[in-house]
């Protein structure tokens, strides 16, 4: 416990020190403040309109200012996090000739892999937490908004929800820093997948769906057929970490989201009973209709980093 308490401390220092973790808080805290003030300006300018709104506080992180929303920018950047933290965390040690003796030390080897990904885990966590509070204080500031309890417990479940999900791209950037001893190719590699996953896994899953289920001019007009496409859409795109947070986080911080389906077939029975409550959803039914989005996120993190560390434990450490 003592060997991964120091590798645990000396990571932290490491990160907090380094100039890339300072030019990357730079780079994400000014968009942030950018983005945030934008919206509380609109939300100020709009407050007649804000007070029929039953949760304005959450529409700071919801509302689209000058490109994106503060959602969809951490789903887009996030993973940039995760990655510049962890693609040299392994090779560097071996370029640098002090792996082996850290091993050499009385410390367990496990407690070089799990010390380096707390670490990791703990810079990420302190990031997230301080955009969020930096956004709440110019919500407080600027649009006089004060935030209440479930609003509170929603941005609770989302910043937990972004944690898991960019120590997800932690564990990825990690397994590749230990795979490859090039820290150039782990950093390339890294970025390829976050590319690959992010942005064209949607163009794949579009590419899938006309395929196997094509909307033409002869049943554009089949509501059956149009589902069958959305459908296979989106399970395809189901492949990709970004839809999954995206999806989940959007129902949470948007409590009026009654489902994470683009297009939902209903009846006239369903359309009378979706036009009698338009209600937003309580904190516990918008969970339970994100669990299975969160409990595949996480467990892809944790798989993630389980690899990494079987990987790490059978690989041979040479000076």
């Amino acid at each position: 416990m003592q060997g991964l308490y120091a590798v645990f401390r000396k990571e932290l220092c490491d990160h907090f020190s380094s100039y890339r973790f300072v030019i990357l808080f730079a780079v994400i805290a000014m968009v942030s403040f950018i983005t945030s003030y934008v919206v509380g300006i609109h939300m100020r300018q709009n407050l007649e309109a804000l007070s029929n709104t039953k949760f304005p506080f959450l529409m700071l992180f919801s509302t689209t200012g000058t490109l994106f929303s503060m959602v969809q920018f951490v789903a887009f950047f996030g993973p940039l996090i995760g990655l510049v933290l962890g693609f040299d965390s392994i090779n560097r040690e071996r370029a640098h000739g002090t792996l082996i003796k850290l091993i050499s030390q009385p410390i367990y080897r496990d407690a070089v892999i799990n010390g380096k990904f707390l670490a990791g885990v703990v810079t990420i966590s302190i990031m997230l937490l301080s955009i969020v509070l930096v956004i709440t204080g110019f919500g407080l500031a600027i649009v006089g908004v004060v935030p209440g309890i479930e609003e509170i417990w929603r941005l609770t479940v989302y910043l937990v929800i972004s944690i898991f999900y960019v120590s997800l791209w932690l564990g990825v950037s990690i397994l590749f820093s230990i795979l490859f001893r090039s820290i150039a190719t782990s950093a390339l590699a890294s970025v390829a997948l976050w590319i690959f996953l992010s942005f064209f896994v949607s163009l794949g899953a579009d590419v899938v769906a006309n395929t196997v289920a094509p909307v033409n001019q002869q049943n554009a007009a089949n509501p059956e057929a149009v589902l069958r496409n959305t459908r296979i859409k989106e399970s395809v795109g189901l492949c990709s970490p970004m839809v999954l947070y995206s999806r989940a986080t959007a129902t949470i911080i948007d409590p009026m989201r009654k489902t994470n389906r683009a297009i939902v077939l209903m009846g006239p029975m369903e359309e009378l009973l979706a036009s009698r409550f338009q209600n937003p959803l309580p904190l516990s039914q918008s969970l339970i209709v994100v669990f299975p989005h969160t409990t595949a996120l996480i467990a892809i993190t944790l798989i993630c980093f389980a690899i990494s560390y079987t990987v790490f434990m059978m690989q041979e450490i040479r000076t």
